[in-house]
C-alpha cells in the first residue's frame, strides 16, 4: 500500500492533497459543500461503527467497508476544507491542545505513572 509508514507531517499531507486537487479546473468546492461532504462522511463512519459495534449488523449484500477507510475520507475532506480556506491544520491543532491542556486540566482522573 502507497504510504504506508511513512509518517507524514500535518503539512506534508495539507501540500499532498492540495497538489491533488491543483491538477483539476474545479478545485476546491465551496465551504459549503465540503462542509454537507464532511457530513456524508461522518455519517458513513457511523454506519460502519454501528455495524461493528452495534446492533445492526450488515446486510449479505452490503459492500464490505472499513472504519479505517472512513477515517480516512474524513481527514481528506478536512484537508481539503482547510486548504480552501488557508489553514494550517497543524497551528490550529496546537491551538485546540492548548485550549484543552488550560480548560480541562482538572476535569479527567489521571493515570498515575509513578
Amino acid at each position: 500500500m502507497e504510504g504506508v509508514g511513512l509518517g507524514k507531517t500535518m503539512a506534508e499531507m495539507q501540500q499532498e492533497v492540495d497538489a491533488y486537487i491543483s491538477q483539476f479546473k474545479e478545485g476546491y468546492f465551496s465551504p459549503l459543500s465540503m462542509m454537507a461532504r464532511m457530513s456524508e462522511e461522518v455519517g458513513e463512519l457511523a454506519r460502519e461503527v454501528n455495524h461493528r459495534y452495534g446492533e445492526k449488523p450488515k446486510k449479505a449484500d452490503e459492500e464490505e467497508n472499513s472504519i479505517e477507510m472512513e477515517l480516512g475520507d474524513i481527514l481528506f475532506i478536512t484537508l481539503c476544507f482547510a486548504n480552501s480556506l488557508n489553514i494550517d491544520l497543524a497551528e490550529a491543532h496546537n491551538k485546540v491542545m492548548h485550549k484543552f491542556k488550560t480548560r480541562d486540566e482538572g476535569r479527567w482522573t489521571k493515570i498515575n505513572t509513578e
